[in-house]
């Protein structure tokens, strides 16, 4: 007989829910299979809905104004032009392919990157790619890792809608409702509306070891090239630095700014996601991480420890070439939906307590302090070159309905 193991989650609301100041959700993890069932639709779901109630309370509080916005272009975010972010699961057929049309449209246009510095940038998704191999090693276990992330997805969300006329907003992958069979989902279903398929099946492939082999993942279902939907054959120039798998042609440069094409290779499978990006691990992240230091650090991972973290998880969902490597992995266009989960999850934490949470960073300037830094403030500036070439403090980064932004999640 198959064991369960009962999880009962008590979420405050701290008197902000519009409904009720507390209230159980049951859930219920079969550790045989390792999914999850919710004896609500989706307690992710349900938490960014009280987040969003918080957050409306706090903007009629302001007097239906979402916040000033000086120095920015339409300084002023209100209801009436707030956008939506939404999961790709819920955009209609048209919504998806106008999306991967843009991103098609990005990778033919050409590069703005200074030659001599990444003299491997082909086009302008490459732009995106340099920038992210460039700056890997100081926003990742950082102070900045979820404010420079945040920033870097709205940058491609920018170009997107400014430079290729797309009209919607950056979509997101809620990770736990694909948990058990991403290559399914409307995400890598390898429709000509998803955001392509699974790699080429490649056989006799070693594990992948992280951590100094704590954690070792088995081959996936796929591995070598795409071969479905809307990004077939799409050759990504730049990396690899830190490739996840074996056989990747190395990049005539140490920085892994060369040119280096080579078709995008994918290797989805479960094995990452039902143990790792579930909706009961997203839960959890959420509801029992008070500080911002608790919850990036378990949102990161404890590789050495065996834990790989949903935001690495995500990563070796995709896997292959150049979505598993550490520098290079925005060269897989499903990295933008992950990030945008990313970024929704860390949206959700911050409005579940808005007014202790919304101007708050914690960790120093080098990846997981090596070596030793100083803390990060919210006065440290970051620039994203030739994507955003202007200088932006975190403490404009803090809220999705300041700063540059105005958009909330759905």
């Amino acid at each position: 007989m198959r064991s369960r193991v009962f999880t009962t989650l008590v979420v405050l609301t701290l008197g902000f829910c519009s409904q009720t100041n507390a209230r159980v959700i049951n859930l219920r993890q079969e550790t045989a299979n390792n999914e999850t069932v919710t004896t609500e639709a989706d307690v992710v779901d349900n938490l960014a809905q009280t987040a969003l109630d918080n957050l409306s309370l706090y903007l009629e509080e302001q007097e239906g104004s979402l916040s000033e916005r000086s120095g920015y272009e339409n300084s002023r975010c209100t209801l009436r032009n707030i956008s939506v972010r939404r999961e790709w699961g819920t955009l209609s057929r048209t919504e998806r392919k106008a999306y991967s049309d843009a991103v098609l449209c990005l990778l033919s246009k050409p590069s703005r990157s200074d030659p001599v510095l990444v003299p491997g940038a082909r086009n302008r998704y490459d732009d995106f790619v340099a920038v992210h191999i460039n700056q890997t090693l100081s926003i990742h276990g950082t102070a900045n890792f979820l404010s420079w992330h945040r920033y870097y997805t709205w940058a491609f969300e920018q170009a997107l809608r400014n430079e290729c006329g797309y009209r919607g907003y950056q979509p997101y992958w809620n990770w736990g409702k694909y948990a058990s069979n991403p290559e399914s989902s409307p995400i890598f279903d390898g429709s000509a509306y998803s955001m392509s398929g699974n790699g080429a099946y490649v056989p006799g492939r070693n594990n992948t070891l992280i951590g100094g082999g704590a954690i070792s993942i088995p081959p996936g279902n796929g591995g070598g090239c795409l071969t479905s939907g809307p990004f077939k054959g799409m050759v990504t120039n730049l990396g690899p630095v830190s490739p996840a798998i074996e056989g990747i042609k190395p990049n005539p440069q140490r920085n892994g700014l060369g040119y280096n094409p080579r078709c995008v290779k994918r290797d989805v499978g479960n094995y990452v996601s039902r143990r790792w990006t579930r909706t009961i691990d997203i839960a959890e992240l959420i509801l029992l991480h008070n500080n911002l230091k608790s919850f990036q650090e378990r949102m990161q991972g404890d590789f050495p420890n065996g834990f790989l973290g949903v935001h690495s998880a995500g990563h070796f969902t995709i896997a292959g070439d150049p979505g598993g490597d550490f520098f290079a992995s925005p060269g897989d266009p499903a990295f933008w939906l992950h990030h945008g989960m990313i970024d929704r999850v860390w949206w959700i934490w911050q409005n579940l307590d808005l007014r202790n949470r919304i101007e708050t960073i914690a960790g120093t300037i080098t990846i997981n302090n090596r070596p030793p830094s100083r803390n990060g403030t919210l006065d440290d500036t970051i620039n994203l070159g030739v994507i955003a070439p202007t200088d932006i403090k975190l403490r404009d980064l803090m809220s999705t309905t300041s700063g540059p932004f105005c958009y909330i999640y759905l």
